[in-house]
């Protein structure tokens, strides 16, 4: 049916919304953010690399190796390629106590690594703006530094309800 009225505003004559030039730009300057948990005492190692790729992934796996200087590490990680290129599996060979674990796919909720990310978006970036990315940079290693001074054991699930002693009570009828 044809329209007997005018278009509302922000609408152009045959129907399409109007689209304004964007005024703002993300830029080309970005950055990612690496990072791991050591579950037992809930301390964090991150650090921001360029892209996302097997050398940012080999730093991170640098630094987890000088922070956990002795016995085996277990990296549990999610099934990226970077994760599994040939410069991290040579890398992996050249270091024989870290050794990956991978999550199924599908199935991020598994990693215990994905509660703790989101307390680090909400230390590092929440109601932020950052002008590039070495802000971002250094916004994370703040967050990260304050996240480690308070920093607890993570564990699976909720804990365990408090245990009681029951005390029974023996009733003899006679």
């Amino acid at each position: 049916m044809p329209r007997t009225f005018a278009p509302a505003p922000g609408w152009s004559p045959d129907g399409h919304r109007i689209t304004a030039p964007l005024t703002y730009s993300r830029g080309s300057d970005k950055t990612w953010v690496y990072g791991g948990l050591r579950l037992r005492d809930g301390v964090e190692v991150t650090l921001c690399a360029p892209s996302r790729n097997s050398e940012g992934w080999i730093r991170l796996l640098d630094r987890i190796a000088r922070a956990n200087p002795r016995g085996p590490s277990q990296v549990v990680a999610d099934n990226l390629s970077s994760h599994t290129s040939v410069a991290v599996r040579g890398w992996l060979a050249r270091h024989r106590r870290i050794r990956q674990v991978f999550i199924p796919r599908s199935a991020c909720w598994l990693n215990m690594a994905e509660g703790w990310w989101r307390l680090l978006r909400r230390a590092a970036f929440a109601g932020q703006t950052f002008a590039d990315a070495a802000e971002i940079a250094s916004a994370v290693q703040t967050a990260t530094a304050q996240l480690n001074t308070r920093a607890t054991p993570w564990v699976w699930g909720r804990p365990p309800p408090p245990t009681r002693t029951l005390r029974r009570r023996f009733v003899y009828l006679l």
